[in-house]
């Protein structure tokens, strides 16, 4: 019997992963049954059982794909001298997204975004997901902080920020991007950079915000 590839193992993989991400972006993962998949990728009950259980190891392989994909990104960016600033590195990372996580729907929109919530709204009752999610955002959590510490190291930030602090904005901006893509339609990624970079622009007002009275009638 002729051995088959890795190749083809991995194409095989990610053709049922793509299929999936359809599908549970379209309806909904409660929606979606293993049927749905089967009949989405055009493949066998057995070809699919062959590297996933069922919907639940579906999900969970895309999760910890994706976010161990991320993480490499940011290792990769804490090496770099200097490190990418922060737009410049948020865009590439949507960038990054849209090459590795590339299926769309039927009427062209990106599907991710979409699968994203899915799977946000999935880890609310499904403690085994919530564990896993947990696990891989604080890696790449802290993939970002390296990123921050550079920042300073580089003189590109202030010595007193916290850089788990700073990493959970950035996440949160990257996160709400895709929110918005989801419901409100695509929006270009330079939209995001160009806000990030109006925002660290921005200079304390004379005297301090915080330093300002309240004058009353």
């Amino acid at each position: 019997m002729a051995r088959v590839s890795q190749e083809h193992l991995d194409a095989r993989r990610r053709q049922i992963l793509d299929g999936a991400a359809r599908c549970f972006a379209r309806n909904g993962f409660h929606a979606t049954s293993m049927q749905d998949v089967l009949k989405e990728v055009d493949l066998s009950a057995g070809a699919v059982y062959r590297y996933f259980s069922g919907k639940d190891e579906l999900i969970q392989a895309t999760v910890t794909e994706v976010l161990d994909s991320v993480q490499a990104m940011y290792e990769r960016a804490a090496l770099e001298s200097p490190p990418p600033a922060p737009d410049v590195l948020i865009a590439r990372t949507l960038a990054h997204m849209t090459r590795e996580q590339s299926p769309v729907l039927d009427n062209g929109e990106w599907a991710f975004p979409r699968l994203m919530i899915q799977v946000w709204s999935e880890t609310l009752r499904n403690e085994e997901l919530s564990a896993l999610l947990r696990e891989r955002f604080a890696k790449v959590r802290a993939a970002w902080a390296k990123v921050v510490i550079r920042y300073q190291e580089a003189g590109m930030m202030r010595d007193d920020s916290d850089p788990d602090a700073v990493a959970r904005t950035l996440m949160a901006f990257v996160q709400g991007f895709g929110v918005q893509y989801a419901l409100f339609g695509s929006i270009p990624p330079e939209t995001l950079q160009a806000g990030m970079r109006g925002l660290l622009s921005m200079r304390e007002a004379a005297g301090g915000a915080g330093n300002q009275s309240v004058k009353s009638g």
